[in-house]
């Protein structure tokens, strides 16, 4: 009999711990916005569970974690194992995307941009787009002579940190004077900043003779032209879903370490340079709630590989996913 209501008792708190009223909360990167909401809308129509994810920026989105605010956090700046213990967190990688230099020059398709032109476009010594350091790249070509705009994040963003990362790895001036940051006083008066990646969208949009960092999914879903960027083998590589999987294999995404780790600017021949992965962050002494939210990224991880490619983002391989089902495991969040 005892052992019937504990038994009854269980099924109880499962199905009360599953209520598809029940809404379990998320919030924070921008970055996997596109990605998040189709996986979100295709697990509550297969499950009836609901799961509600805001975009802020991942620099909100720690806030929001670290506050208990929220269930879950999404943040592309990954947190350190030290901050990650300091302040009760468990981390692990959702998916992996990249970051694009969407430009908006009337008349004007398939533009290239070397490593040296990226950096001097985000620091502001290039100023109009028939500069030589742009026009070398681009023979045939015929770039105006206008000034340019540089669209970027105006608030906290973890699509900031790592295009930011990128430049710093690139240039090492821009890595001892700026760093790799989520938010940044820009050098210059070329720019304007827009507010998660679907503002940086509109601005892109709006403005003519404009460019700026913006994640892949967001500048296809608005019709953005891409610019072909530099790899650090000197080859110049289309934004393509292709060209982000042969960079995303070469990540390297370590349990040990709580998967900290940055992956821009990647070895290979041919790799796309700005490829980002993007992370979650859950609140350790929350087992139960943590369980449903790794239980939703189980399924991610098996049915939304078609999902995540149909919008650019790289899913995550079955090596580094059996990684994380045992630091899962490991943290009793399985």
């Amino acid at each position: 009999m005892t052992k019937l209501i504990t038994v009854a008792l269980a099924t109880t708190v499962l199905f009360t711990s599953l209520n598809a009223n029940d809404v379990l909360k998320g919030s924070g990167a921008s970055f996997p916005y596109s990605v998040y909401q189709k996986w979100l809308k295709a697990y509550n129509k297969e499950t009836g569970l609901k799961i509600d994810y805001i975009k802020k920026g991942s620099s909100k989105g720690i806030k929001d974690a670290k506050a208990r605010a929220v269930d879950f956090a999404g943040t592309d700046k990954p947190l350190s194992p030290k901050v990650l213990k300091k302040n009760g967190l468990y981390q692990f990688p959702g998916v992996v995307g990249a970051i694009t230099m969407g430009y908006n020059i009337p008349g004007v398709s398939g533009l290239k941009l070397s490593r040296a032109a990226t950096v001097a476009i985000a620091n502001g010594t290039v100023k109009f787009w028939d500069d030589a350091l742009i026009a070398s790249a681009n023979a045939g070509v015929k770039l105006p002579h206008e000034k340019l705009t540089f669209v970027h994040r105006a608030d906290g963003s973890g699509t900031t940190y790592n295009f930011t990362y990128y430049l710093s790895k690139v240039d090492k001036t821009w890595r001892k004077t700026y760093g790799a940051k989520k938010s940044l006083n820009w050098p210059g008066n070329h720019h304007i900043g827009g507010k998660t990646n679907s503002g940086v969208a509109a601005l892109l949009k709006q403005t003519k003779y404009s460019v700026g960092y913006i994640d892949y999914a967001d500048a296809k879903n608005n019709d953005i032209a891409m610019a072909t960027v530099e790899n650090r083998e000197g080859n110049f590589i289309k934004p393509t879903l292709k060209s982000f999987q042969i960079a995303a294999a070469k990540a390297t995404l370590d349990p040990a370490k709580d998967f900290y780790s940055v992956i821009a600017d990647p070895k290979g021949a041919e790799s796309y340079p700005m490829v980002a992965a993007t992370f979650i962050l859950v609140p350790a002494e929350k087992e139960a709630t943590n369980k449903r939210v790794t239980a939703f990224y189980r399924w991610c991880y098996t049915n939304g590989q078609t999902i995540a490619k149909s919008l650019g983002f790289v899913p995550l391989p079955e090596s580094l996913t059996s990684k994380i089902e045992t630091y899962w495991a490991e943290k009793g969040i399985k």
